[in-house]
């Protein structure tokens, strides 16, 4: 029978060693001929990508050695930083963001020219070419992109297919290679704002001709040729993002294939995201979220459309298609990251290549709870895991601490997947709420924008009404719930402690502080979010400085662990210091832990591990619990 202990203090097989081995990130994955390749970030490498391989046999081994590191930078945050081309990788080296093609089993060999203004991104081999986004920085502007495509040979010229615009993204050529499609979008914009879906004719190498098919006022995204004359793409006039076809007739009529309340897309900040892929018989596998995710198959001939059943759930990505299989990315329902291969005419049989299973056992693993509480804004959906331990129950008459999680962006999404860092705080007895405050993707554009304007008002009062709404529910203790959230999370746990008195503890992650100097700094993908999210530059100068954390410092009388990376470009350990200084002078319990080696966002294994333990320590401290086998964490 389970014993009784106080929540907190409950003793757990999964350690902050764990978490940080069960950490790594998928990075794409391809069929490439009869094997699966897949792309993964090795924490204990300093967060190097790496490509592995699933041979036929079902035995894995890494196809691409240290040191190599396969990371973009285009538009800073990268992806499609490689591909399988004929049986070759090819993939973006991080540290010379030059474009390189290996044989299995043979050293590396150079596609582009060395050159340290160029950068490349969203890889993809069709119709025996292969073709990326290359961005130039040259000093005088803002950057130069274009759609190119790589001679495999590498003696060949990189060639510029088409530009036009300040940001392109998903090229694909349409069967013989007369037609490209992609996406476009120009400042102010993001690409979740407005962006346009072109068609152009090729000739001699480049576009010759391109027209607009799709877009402008809403948001398409990424199209897949459905046969030489047909595209399917997903776009949201009616709000939501939707599977559509467009016939290039002389009027690119444009018809919804599966018209439903929920999304088939969701913010563009990765070059490698894939929310459908299309069979060889010409049915649609595609992602469907609201909230949560599923996984259909629609056939366009039959106007049919069917729940194809497989292990994901959240996070899911479409990474490839070959015959009737699909390989499937995303978290299951015991596993927090993982990768399947399914053939849709029989997903019983669906075989995991990564991450099948957690290493603690499902029972170990808590169960998300779709919550939705009331706010001044409308209503504000999380997911909430309640303290689990199959060995131990908390007293009959306490309730459990709860961290509420704030997630990036702002404009991301969590979706009700298991996590190794949440099954590590469930599993000693701390429940976690993980919030999808106004702004976040995964419930239609008007839901996204709530947060227009309003960043440090919508988010801040959301985060306040989903803990006030936990403790009315009776499921966490209103005294003993703390906040934490890393960039933009941070921001918005910075202004919620600042300006409310309903968390009891806050934990920010190299949280923006200071508005204006984010403003300042940031780089060209995001040169213009701040004008939708609070407002243009100088007219909304006031606006900028009233809202940011640094103007209220008498505000910070909650106690607070910081966390900060020394190379952070994006959140410069100043701002975190400036909040350390003021919570000594307000003389606030506080800790203050910077890393070596780390930017904006923890990669290494070693800080993986001192962030857990310093944050259970920390709650511990604050909130009245006993951490077992935590060594304390100083607090100033």
């Amino acid at each position: 029978m389970p014993i009784a202990l106080p929540y907190g203090s409950w003793p757990s097989p999964i350690s902050a060693a764990d978490v940080a081995q069960a950490s790594p990130r998928l990075e794409g994955a391809r069929f490439a001929g009869d094997e699966v390749w897949w792309g993964e970030t090795v924490p204990s490498e300093g967060g190097r990508t790496t490509v592995r391989r699933r041979r036929v046999d079902g035995t894995t081994a890494e196809l691409l050695p240290a040191p190599w590191n396969a990371r973009s930078r285009v538009h800073e945050y990268g992806g499609g930083a490689w591909s399988a081309a004929g049986g070759e990788l090819v993939f973006v080296e991080k540290t010379d963001q030059r474009v390189w093609a290996m044989t299995p089993g043979e050293a590396p060999r150079a596609l582009t020219p060395a050159d340290p203004t160029a950068r490349y991104g969203g890889l993809v081999f069709q119709e025996d070419t292969l073709l990326a986004v290359r961005e130039v920085h040259t000093g005088h502007g803002g950057p130069r992109r274009h759609i190119v495509s790589i001679p495999m040979d590498g003696t060949g010229e990189v060639r510029d297919l088409v530009g036009d615009s300040d940001f392109l993204a998903q090229p694909a050529l349409s069967p013989g290679g007369s037609h490209l499609a992609w996406v476009a979008w120009d400042h102010p914009a993001m690409p979740w704002d407005r962006t346009q879906l072109r068609v152009g004719r090729l000739a001699d190498g480049t576009v010759s001709e391109w027209t607009t098919a799709a877009g402008g006022a809403t948001a398409p995204l990424q199209p897949t040729w459905l046969d030489a004359e047909d595209l399917v793409y997903v776009d949201d006039p009616t709000g939501r993002w939707n599977l559509r076809r467009l016939r290039l007739t002389a009027d690119l009529l444009s018809e919804e294939l599966a018209p439903a309340d929920a999304d088939t897309g969701g913010p563009l900040w990765s070059l490698g995201m894939r929310w459908h892929g299309l069979l060889d018989d010409g049915r649609v596998v595609a992602v469907r979220t609201d909230g949560s995710d599923e996984i259909v198959v629609v056939d366009p001939r039959a106007g049919t459309t069917g729940i194809l059943n497989t292990p994901v759930v959240a996070g899911a990505n479409i990474e490839d298609t070959a015959g009737t299989r699909v390989l499937v990315s995303g978290s299951s329902r015991w596993a927090p990251s993982g990768l399947w291969v399914v053939d849709v005419d029989a997903p019983e049989h669906a075989v995991a290549v990564r991450g099948d299973e957690t290493p603690w056992g499902e029972e170990w693993m808590p169960v998300p709870r779709s919550v939705t509480y009331a706010g001044p804004h409308g209503d504000v959906h999380a997911f909430a895991y309640a303290p689990t331990n199959p060995d131990v129950v908390g007293p009959a008459d306490e309730r459990p601490p709860y961290v509420l999680f704030v997630h990036g962006g702002p404009t991301g999404h969590v979706g009700g997947g298991p996590s190794a860092k949440i099954a590590y705080l469930t599993s000693r007895g701390i429940g976690v709420l993980d919030v999808n405050y106004g702004g976040s993707s995964g419930y239609g554009r008007a839901y996204r924008e709530r947060l227009l304007g309003q960043w440090g008002v919508v988010d801040v009062d959301d985060v306040v009404a989903a803990a006030r709404g936990l403790a009315a529910d009776g499921a966490a203790d209103p005294e003993r719930i703390a906040i934490a959230g890393g960039s933009a999370g941070g921001w918005t746990v910075l202004c919620a402690l600042s300006r409310s008195d309903v968390f009891a503890a806050g934990i920010s992650r190299y949280g923006v502080a200071d508005l204006l100097r984010l403003a300042e700094d940031t780089h060209d993908f995001e040169a213009h979010y701040l004008d939708g999210m609070v407002g243009p530059l100088p007219e909304a100068e006031a606006t900028y400085r009233e809202r940011s954390p640094l103007s209220h410092l008498s505000g910070f009388t909650t106690p607070m662990l910081i966390e900060q990376g020394l190379e952070d470009e994006v959140v410069p350990p100043s701002q975190s210091e400036a909040v350390r200084d003021a919570l000594a002078a307000n003389g606030v319990p506080h800790a203050y832990l910077a890393f070596e080696g780390e930017g904006h966002g923890f990669r290494r294994a070693e800080t993986i591990v001192a962030t857990l333990e310093a944050e259970v320590s920390f709650l511990g401290q604050v909130l009245g619990f006993a951490p077992e086998g935590i060594t304390p964490l100083d607090l100033e």
